[in-house]
């Protein structure tokens, strides 16, 4: 299978609680939350389910596996109207959970995996497939990333710039090259930009 992810991010690269919710995450003081409510148009809409219904499988770090529980585990599929490809690929499809804490998961469908995480993802990659799909899930992103584990990365930027919360790429993290694979902007404002891993970047010389 491919491995893909998919973040929404806000133009200084935040990702932290884009849901719903202003209290959805307040870790570290945040107060910002919620900034993505409302963003992105129909065909960006559209393209999110096409996503959603086009995973074998999703692979999700312990928090964002939590949120996705409680915001569309415990819904009916006729509870999110618009939705319904997200909600039924959530339902159907396995999950697969990085997580050394978490323990007995209620949603079916679900395999915590607790041992060597790299070597598990390997394992799932190497089965027949289309997508291995990440959404949200930073500190999970970030180790795949750094292991060279992903080959597909989807950005959905939204118009905003927040100042403050998590950002998807570290300070000091890895150096990366990536190559764009497409890209596009909605009537309001929301870019999505497609990009797979090309090695290190080339730095000119003295």
């Amino acid at each position: 299978m491919k491995l893909t992810t998919m973040t929404q991010v806000t133009v200084d690269g935040v990702m932290q609680g884009n849901g719903g919710s202003s209290d959805e995450d307040r870790r570290h003081g945040f107060e910002r939350g919620g900034w993505a409510l409302g963003a992105g148009d129909k065909d960006t809409h559209a393209l999110i389910n096409q996503a959603y219904a086009r995973a074998d499988a999703f692979l999700l770090g312990r928090r964002t596996y939590e949120l996705f529980a409680e915001s569309w585990g415990s819904r009916k599929v006729e509870d999110v109207p618009g939705w319904e490809p997200v909600h039924q690929a959530l339902h159907n499809r396995p999950k697969y959970v990085a997580s050394g804490t978490l323990a007995g998961p209620e949603w079916s469908g679900t395999t915590v995996l607790s041992g060597d995480v790299e070597a598990a993802v390997r394992e799932l990659k190497a089965r027949p497939g289309g997508e291995l799909q990440v959404h949200g899930s930073g500190t999970l992103f970030r180790s795949l990333l750094a292991s060279g584990l992903v080959d597909e990365i989807t950005l959905i930027v939204v118009p905003v710039v927040l100042g403050q919360g998590a950002r998807l790429f570290p300070a000091d993290g890895p150096d990366l090259a990536l190559d764009l694979v497409e890209s596009r902007v909605d009537s309001k404002g929301v870019t999505i930009q497609v990009f797979r891993p090309a090695g290190r970047p080339q730095y000119p010389t003295a």
